[in-house]
């Protein structure tokens, strides 16, 4: 059934007024896009928000937070059927660009997955089951803003790539939250590296060993975002600009905890609004001139 064009733009309104709320750094890069790309890639972050919420969401136990999340990937599988207009903002713009750009949906399945391991308690003992967890929540989002950039044309190797920023940006995540995520009895750094540095229980651990820990993750981060960098090459301009502005944020942050990585176990680690701004602008002319080479 075909959605009214009224309907739809209202769904998207309502997934724009979701990020611009929940996610600052997200909203920061994506101002750079065209409007029906910046659209799009409000309503994969709406429905992002939306599973991740129920992974949160403190009042559910776990069958209910399990079944929540059920619910969200049967929903998935009637958007090879396009909007349905049955009243779920956030579902009618997801189908819509889904339609519009061929989002990957394993990619969005694969992020449900990965909230439910949330729910589980998992616990990862490697290094390699963290970046499992990380492709998860993260590299599967860089998969599917990678489709909206390319309008569904990106090959093999840009997904790869856009998936190995996703696990960058989602480890810095982890190093910036290491003291919330302790406060709510979640420990997401693997316990080898834990072990290895002398600091198995966080809260106990020394300064020199904790440190030593934080630099050595923080150092891994920056290795996946070298890495995952190359992305810039099979992006147009504006797209690059986007990805330049939101790496740009998180790897402020990064820099930060390699300067003082003890601090993260003072508070959380933020930009100001000037300098998100500044990265942001500081990306649009670093993807500009990559792009004229």
């Amino acid at each position: 059934m075909m959605v009214a064009a009224m309907e739809l733009e209202f769904a998207y309104r309502d997934c724009e007024q979701i990020t611009r709320r929940e996610a600052a750094n997200f909203y920061y890069g994506i101002r750079l896009l065209p409007r029906d790309k910046r659209r799009a890639m409000c309503a994969v972050y709406a429905f992002a928000r939306r599973v991740d919420d129920i992974g949160d969401e403190g009042e559910l136990d776990r069958p209910a937070q399990i079944e929540r999340l059920a619910a969200e990937r049967e929903a998935l599988r009637t958007l090879a059927a396009g909007p349905a207009g049955v009243g779920d903002p956030v579902m009618t713009a997801l189908a819509h660009a889904h339609a519009r750009y061929r989002l990957p949906t394993d990619a969005l399945e694969v992020l449900v997955e990965g909230v439910e391991l949330d729910v589980l308690d998992a616990e990862y003992r490697t290094f390699d089951e963290l970046v499992r967890y990380c492709r998860c929540v993260a590299g599967s989002v860089g998969r599917l803003c990678l489709a909206i950039f390319t309008d569904g044309t990106a090959g093999e190797e840009a997904h790869a790539l856009a998936d190995d920023l996703g696990v960058a940006m989602q480890l810095t995540n982890i190093l910036r939250d290491v003291l919330e995520d302790q406060q709510r009895g979640r420990t997401y750094l693997p316990a080898e590296d834990r072990e290895r540095f002398g600091c198995p229980d966080l809260s106990r651990a020394g300064e020199r060993e904790l440190e030593a820990l934080l630099r050595y993750e923080a150092e891994r981060a920056e290795q996946w975002f070298d890495r995952g960098m190359r992305l810039m090459e099979f992006l147009d301009v504006r797209s690059a600009s986007c990805v330049q502005a939101m790496t740009g944020i998180y790897r402020r942050i990064l820099d930060r905890i390699l300067e003082d990585p003890a601090q993260v176990m003072r508070g959380r680690i933020s930009l100001s609004p000037l300098e998100k701004t500044w990265v942001a602008a500081r990306g649009l002319v670093a993807a500009g001139g990559e792009h004229l080479r």
